[in-house]
């Protein structure tokens, strides 16, 4: 069989048998022609493991980062994979590879005043309630987006200021419930009570002015609309506003393990990101505070 062929037969394969969605369908076959165009349609059976290193490192040359060039080592592995049991190819040439490392990107924060201003939404129309306790409840609890959008009204609990949130992998959490946001909902409850179409059942905190749930896409565009009101001139999404809410409290308590646990990390590697956004912070206060690290007065 030619690699046309050999491909087709992949394609059923992953289609079929593994039931891959159209869109990873097409996106494994996308990576497999590149492999085919760098190497000018060699065939598939003469494949080495210098082959695939070379290629690896053409495209690492032309601004793939490691992320990208993982998913296309896994797109050549498992089509390598397949040839190897359903047509008994001697080698997977893409055994023992790795992709490069990406660049460890730090995530974009904004200051505590820049997030202030943006939070503090002074507008009592329907939307501007609304996207107030929005914003505010994005800020004061960490939430993520999906959490957000699938919050319950009696998922709130006032007298002890906290909210119950599933997370992922449908863990629950407990989060604290700022003074600011808890006035905000409040705000907006007395109003989502007067939005025609509710039933009864319809326990969804956050509602369009139809009485639908919001959607992810429309929240992530309600608060970009706000940064622009509000002169904030970040790339505002939701997210920003949870790295924020991580950010300002590691500033605060310098408690990792808490911070861990608001935000709902299964491991706190994952926190540990915030420190390096931190360490300009924490070295103010080294020199504010250890006896070593003060400048020696000039003598006059």
């Amino acid at each position: 069989m030619n690699n046309l062929e050999l491909i087709e037969e992949y394609k059923k394969f992953i289609s079929f048998e593994k039931r891959l969605n159209p869109s990873s369908v097409k996106s494994y076959l996308r990576d497999i022609n590149a492999l085919l165009k760098l190497n000018e349609n060699k065939e598939l059976n003469s494949y080495k493991l210098e082959d695939i290193r070379k290629n690896i490192s053409i495209l690492h040359s032309k601004g793939l980062g490691g992320k990208s060039l993982s998913r296309v080592l896994s797109s050549w592995r498992g089509l390598f994979n397949f040839l190897s049991h359903q047509y008994k190819f001697k080698k997977n040439p893409t055994l023992g590879i790795k992709a490069p490392k990406s660049k460890k990107l730090l995530p974009q924060t904004l200051s505590v005043d820049q997030t202030v201003k943006l939070v503090d939404i002074k507008d009592d129309s329907f939307l501007g309630i609304r996207d107030h306790a929005i914003l505010e409840l994005f800020y004061s609890s960490g939430l993520r987006l999906s959490e957000l959008v699938n919050l319950n009204q009696n998922d709130i609990n006032y007298d002890d200021g906290t909210i119950s949130v599933i997370g992922k992998g449908d863990k629950e959490r407990v989060v604290p419930l700022g003074s600011f946001a808890s006035k905000a909902i409040k705000k907006w409850i007395g109003l989502r009570k007067k939005i025609g179409g509710v039933t009864y059942e319809n326990k969804i905190m956050f509602l369009s002015q139809n009485a639908k749930k919001l959607t992810p896409r429309a929240i992530q565009y309600r608060l970009k609309f706000w940064a622009i009101k509000q002169g904030i001139p970040e790339n505002i999404h939701p997210h920003l506003l949870r790295h924020s809410f991580a950010s300002h409290l590691l500033q605060s308590s310098q408690d990792l393990k808490a911070v861990q646990e608001l935000l709902g990390h299964e491991n706190i590697s994952t926190t540990q990101i915030y420190t390096h956004l931190d360490f300009q912070h924490l070295s103010k206060i080294y020199d504010k505070t250890h006896p070593r690290a003060k400048k020696k007065l000039e003598r006059k």
